[in-house]
């Protein structure tokens, strides 16, 4: 898969570079892959305003993984749009499998 070059073990868990999009019309995790940039691209509903799209970026996350929201947490970026984010208790195969489902499943 080419997106894992955005996925990297850590510890006890995984870092993944997005790049974020916020305050689209539709949400979108993963909404893509820029392979330029090596980041999965990511559009959020909420706006970045007082940490709201961050929150949003979280809780998306942790669904997605089924993983409490405190197993989440950005390393770097977080009032950028480029961003790395730590999650706790998943590992490298783990998050290429539920990644490139989701990326096969909508054709990006």
């Amino acid at each position: 898969m080419p997106f894992d070059d955005a996925i990297k073990a850590h510890g006890d868990g995984v870092i993944l570079d997005i790049e974020v999009t916020p305050g689209s019309k539709s949400m979108s995790i993963p909404g893509g892959y820029n392979e330029w940039r090596k980041r999965i691209e990511v559009k959020l509903t909420k706006n970045a305003q007082k940490g709201k799209a961050n929150e949003q970026l979280i809780a998306s996350f942790a669904g997605l993984f089924g993983v409490n929201s405190s197993a989440i947490m950005i390393t770097s970026g977080a009032t950028s749009s480029k961003k790395s984010i730590y999650i706790k208790g998943v590992s490298v195969e783990e998050t290429v499998s539920v990644l490139g489902a989701l990326l096969n499943e909508t054709g990006r």
